[in-house]
């Protein structure tokens, strides 16, 4: 991704947009129809109508893996679905939303990778590749075209100013 697509991306997802930092110190919850456990793996599997929520933050997807083999804090969430959604409030009550057949969530560094026609959109603007990398924290994006080569795309919404 060219530098000024960046600067352009880091515009979009800045000015007050971060995550409330009262989602990160809440509990995560996490509800299914079915779940499989191994505690010697350290590893749970939950499927079918599965919903995690930590504060705002809200994913719904079909299967969940989690990998906890690293610790407390420092979990992977692999989710799949048709397609995975993920949604959750910044400061200011600014919703931003994601959908993709996979959404990988490294609870440690806050980040979010989107594969498989993923798209992340927030304020009306959004982002459109094979593979989304989205830190929650620091509101950065990195988007790829990924081995089939589908072409990043990114719509800027226009602001509405209404005359005083």
């Amino acid at each position: 991704m060219n530098r000024i697509n960046y600067l352009f991306l880091t515009v979009l997802l800045s000015a007050n947009t971060y995550a409330a930092e009262a989602d990160y110190s809440q509990p995560i919850a996490i509800t299914s129809d079915d779940n499989a456990t191994s505690i010697r793996e350290n590893v749970s599997i939950y499927t079918n109508n599965v919903e995690i929520r930590q504060g705002s933050l809200n994913i719904k997807a079909d299967r969940l893996e989690i990998n906890a083999s690293a610790g407390k804090g420092n979990e992977v969430f692999l989710t799949t679905g048709s397609p995975v959604q993920y949604s959750q409030l910044l400061d200011g009550d600014l919703p931003v939303t994601a959908t993709a057949s996979e959404i990988r969530y490294d609870r440690a560094s806050r980040t979010l990778t989107l594969s498989g026609n993923a798209e992340l959109s927030q304020s009306g603007s959004q982002v459109q590749a094979a593979v989304i990398r989205y830190n929650i924290e620091t509101q950065e994006i990195v988007a790829e075209s990924g081995e089939q080569k589908k072409r990043v795309t990114t719509i800027f919404t226009p602001e509405n100013k209404e005359n005083p």
